[in-house]
């Protein structure tokens, strides 16, 4: 299993360098790739969830590949930095967006699970 969701992980990983390079063409000063990828991961997170998926594929996928794709330790730094450059509308924007929206994907990819099932 350990295997499994290191195997996950590193696709995870690949996935959000790609997006992230990707993303910060276009976001300019704002930390707009961790936002999108932990966005997508929570309500990737919440369909794997309420769909019940066996546990072997809840490792691979859930363990593995989103947690390797999405950052906490990335958006905890990146609201540091907004509130050491003084952009506190910023840092809070950041945090509420980052925080709400991330339970609102997760519940609605939960709700999407359960109907999937």
């Amino acid at each position: 299993m350990a295997g499994l969701a290191g195997l996950g992980a590193a696709l995870g990983a690949l996935g959000r360098y790609g997006t992230t390079r990707w993303l910060q063409k276009v976001s300019g000063n704002w930390p707009v790739a961790t936002l999108l990828i932990n966005w997508v991961g929570c309500a990737l997170l919440g369909l794997l969830t309420g769909w019940q998926i066996a546990h072997l594929w809840l490792v691979l996928l859930g363990t593995g590949v989103l947690g390797g794709f999405t950052t906490y330790s990335t958006f905890s730094h990146e609201v540091v930095m907004l509130l050491d450059q003084r952009r506190f509308a910023a840092a809070a924007g950041y945090l509420s967006l980052c925080i709400g929206g991330g339970l609102l994907l997760a519940a609605g990819g939960l709700w999407l699970g359960w109907q999937l099932t």
